[in-house]
């Protein structure tokens, strides 16, 4: 299959383009920069030059392939809203290129808010807008609705490996910042998790199989309680760890404070029986003593 890709050169994007590459597909690659061009050549990728912004040219990108996956997604917690209507409106956009075609569209979302004190399952809705400003899965769903094939992938918040850049060195920056790795109250609240390697299976598999059978979950480990993670890195840092209030959430996580407090467990069991996929990739605490995050 010729994939059209967004997010070709980020850390995910950049793991899926490979796996795509060595089970034989094309694909064409969004990049917004020369280096990030010259990456995906090398690669044996096709470039493709643009923004999410330039929805008009996300939609020719979509209709020059014969699958799409988007995995862009601008990580700027302190603008959250901004950058997820950026995010819907590149969904649209890539669903006009495959208007009237039965080729898949797989989309990625998180597992934020999906549900609270047990794990959550691929049939689990996420919430509205008035609930959550990402609406990514709201937009597939309109999309699929509509009569594209579109569904997603959803991913936990740590998607781990060499490279990472997101929520683990974020909180090990807290750290540092503020000399102790501190958790919220006991510190229960889980964390799914998965290797970004294992993540990239997972969206070959399911594009693969047309994108049938989704939401699929993106979930290596259930849940990894944060009071683990915050030892881990305090560990590693030689810097005490402690709870904190609720209260105390913001001022000392910032950004990263509903994250942090939020319990994120969810499970892959269905993935898994629907798509073979069988992770293999280290786990979060090995790899935090061994990808280099320190």
């Amino acid at each position: 299959m010729r994939v059209f890709l967004t997010g070709a050169t980020g850390f995910v994007g950049s793991a899926v383009a490979r796996d795509l590459l060595s089970a034989g597909h094309q694909v064409l690659g969004l990049t917004r920069s020369d280096k990030g061009a010259a990456t995906l050549a090398a690669l044996g990728a096709e470039p493709v030059r643009g923004t999410l912004e330039d929805t008009a040219g996300l939609t020719r990108a979509a209709a020059r392939a014969d699958a799409v996956i988007h995995t862009a997604f601008e990580h700027d917690f302190s603008d959250f809203p901004r950058v997820c209507a950026l995010d819907r409106a590149a969904i649209e956009a890539l669903g006009r290129g495959l208007d009237g075609s039965d080729r898949p569209l797989l989309v990625t979302n998180g597992l934020m808010m999906l549900a609270q004190g047990r794990p959550a399952l691929e049939t689990d809705t996420p919430p509205g807008p008035d609930h959550f400003p990402r609406q990514s899965e709201g937009a597939a769903a309109i999309l699929a609705a509509g009569g594209i094939r579109a569904t997603t992938v959803r991913l936990p918040p740590t998607v781990h490996g060499p490279g990472d850049h997101a929520f683990i060195p974020g909180l090990i920056a807290i750290a540092r910042a503020r000399g102790v790795s501190a958790y919220i109250g006991d510190g229960a609240n889980r964390w799914a998790a998965v290797h970004r390697d294992d993540a990239a299976r997972l969206f070959r598999l399911a594009i693969e199989a047309g994108a049938e059978g989704g939401p699929f979950h993106g979930v290596a480990e259930e849940g990894v309680p944060f009071r683990a993670i915050a030892e881990a890195i305090g560990g590693h840092l030689g810097l005490p760890v402690t709870a904190l209030p609720p209260e105390q959430a913001g001022e000392h996580f910032g950004a990263l404070a509903l994250f942090v407090a939020a319990d994120l467990a969810a499970s892959s069991a269905q993935t898994r029986a629907r798509l073979g996929w069988t992770p293999t990739h280290p786990a979060l605490l090995e790899d935090l003593a061994t990808a280099g995050y320190f």
